[in-house]
């Protein structure tokens, strides 16, 4: 029987560029019930639930229907809260073999990149995590330290995860286009391994790059790679908060004319 998944949504109030980010309203609608929303149409979670530091966000989430479970607000990283809200879920945790980290701050996820990390860590026993890339030939991401790129081993595993351009073209490419991997931020992991995860100290690599998946691959952890056609925007800010409206409303379907 396949391991059952469930996708936990870390969402805390206290965001430095952005205080109170996951009750931004998007078209009138809270950005964490965008987001639910959207992880609520993936075909393979088996449960959905928020993990806030927040009542506000804990009663805004139960109003529209969602589950919600308080977690600490001491938390330095959005894994650690994913790993309270688990275990927050007694016996009931247990049943699930896969956790999908789902960040509250992407109200347009895509439901079918859920899937594919779910049927990635299913087909890929070796792996202990799985996360999206996209394939990217832009010069001003591929040279931006807040766009992460990943290279890849031939299998589809991640070699390493940088804020750098990764890997570095000596001759220019040889007369191509080089092309890069640009990291999303989604995560599926194994239970079992999100309880090792959080026991490891942050090492050199981790630290140099303020990238917590490097963690993994310090310690020798397998993390699968999805490959999807194009990835979508996290809001950091609140023009990025627009920006998310202004895209939104482009893939809303037109009302038709009366009349």
């Amino acid at each position: 029987m396949p391991s059952r998944a469930v996708g936990i949504i870390p969402a805390r109030h206290g965001s430095t560029r952005f205080p109170g980010k996951p009750l931004a309203l998007i078209g009138g609608t809270p950005m964490i019930q965008h987001v639910w929303r959207r992880a609520a149409r993936a075909r393979l979670l088996d449960g959905l639930l928020v993990a806030t530091d927040d009542r506000r966000i804990f009663d805004c989430v139960s109003g529209f229907g969602g589950r919600a479970v308080m977690t600490s607000k001491a938390h330095a990283t959005g894994t650690d809260r994913l790993a309270e809200a688990l275990s927050k879920l007694g016996a009931r945790g247990s049943r699930f073999g896969i956790v999908v980290n789902i960040q509250g701050d992407e109200p347009l996820v895509a439901p079918g990149a859920i899937d594919a990390l779910v049927r990635r860590l299913r087909r890929d026993p070796a792996a202990s995590m799985a996360t999206p890339v996209c394939r990217t030939r832009d010069p001003e991401e591929v040279l931006s330290p807040n766009t992460v790129k990943v290279a890849l081993d031939r299998r589809g595993r991640a070699l390493y995860f940088s804020r750098s351009p990764i890997p570095h073209f000596r001759d220019g490419g040889a007369g191509e286009r080089p092309l890069y991997y640009k990291h999303i931020g989604l995560y599926a992991y194994r239970r079992a391994f999100l309880r090792r995860f959080r026991s490891w100290p942050r090492g050199p690599l981790e630290r140099a790059e303020s990238l917590e998946q490097l963690r993994a691959l310090e310690h020798g952890a397998v993390i699968a790679a999805v490959v999807l056609n194009r990835g979508w925007p996290a809001v950091d800010t609140p023009d990025d908060l627009k920006r998310a409206a202004r895209l939104m409303d482009a893939k809303r379907p037109a009302s038709p004319r009366k009349g």
